[in-house]
């Protein structure tokens, strides 16, 4: 316990944190994979298994805005003309969240950083508190699959359950298991849609993949095996 307060002690002092699990090995993750890749699944089950926080853009954003904090208040000026958050102010939610006592042994980031400055002003920010990221976990699907993937999801229109034609199928084909609901394809999931995401996300975010591979922390894992052994893939590059 003694260890526990001295080390709340210390990360409020300095804003540094050293885990206290896998021999005082650091957790701070960052995962990385084109939409529809699987990285959120994966990032809920390693906070699961480690026991450190999940953290989306998104959450903060949400959080932020709803306990009315100035940075959510900032952020929404920002939302409510439909503009998107400069990195400057995601950095700076980011931060704060990540300076949080459940962030004491680490924390997995879902959805952030996307481009180069984003991970720039992050590493500089983490680096004023003498901390740093410690892996980059690339989720490696290629384009075809995820299109595959993605255009055989089928949503209801009447309470919102997610379905999949080939690895979720309903009982009866077309109609919700929850409520008896139809099913679509959301035009998020088209193919078309998809495709344009993905050429988005190799312009901006592909990048990073050379970035964290120049700072020695990129770890690559194969997405187009079974969920639990890509699981098991993560689980072998962070250790028991």
């Amino acid at each position: 316990m003694a260890d526990r307060t001295e080390h709340r002690a210390l990360t409020k002092r300095f804003g540094y944190t050293k885990s206290l699990r896998n021999g005082g090995c650091s957790m701070k993750i960052i995962m990385l994979g084109a939409p529809g890749a699987g990285k959120g699944t994966q990032a809920k089950k390693i906070a699961e298994k480690y026991a450190i926080p999940h953290i989306s853009t998104g959450d903060i954003f949400r959080a932020n805005i709803k306990n009315g904090t100035e940075l959510g208040k900032k952020a929404k000026t920002f939302m409510d003309q439909g503009l998107l958050v400069p990195d400057e102010l995601v950095v700076d939610l980011v931060v704060d969240r990540v300076n949080q006592d459940d962030c004491a042994n680490g924390y997995v980031l879902d959805g952030f950083p996307r481009t180069i400055p984003q991970a720039e002003a992050l590493d500089k920010a983490l680096s004023e508190m003498g901390q740093k990221v410690d892996y980059a976990i690339n989720v490696e699907v290629p384009d075809e699959n995820i299109v595959t993937r993605m255009s055989g999801r089928r949503a209801c229109v009447d309470c919102g359950a997610t379905y999949h034609i080939v690895y979720a199928p309903t009982e009866k084909e077309g109609i919700c298991d929850k409520c008896g609901g139809s099913l679509i394809l959301r035009d998020d999931d088209k193919p078309e849609t998809v495709q344009k995401r993905l050429a988005v996300y190799h312009e901006q975010t592909q990048p990073l993949i050379d970035y964290y591979t120049e700072a020695g922390i990129l770890k690559e894992v194969d997405g187009t095996i079974d969920i639990d052994d890509v699981f098991a893939e993560i689980v072998k590059i962070l250790g028991e």
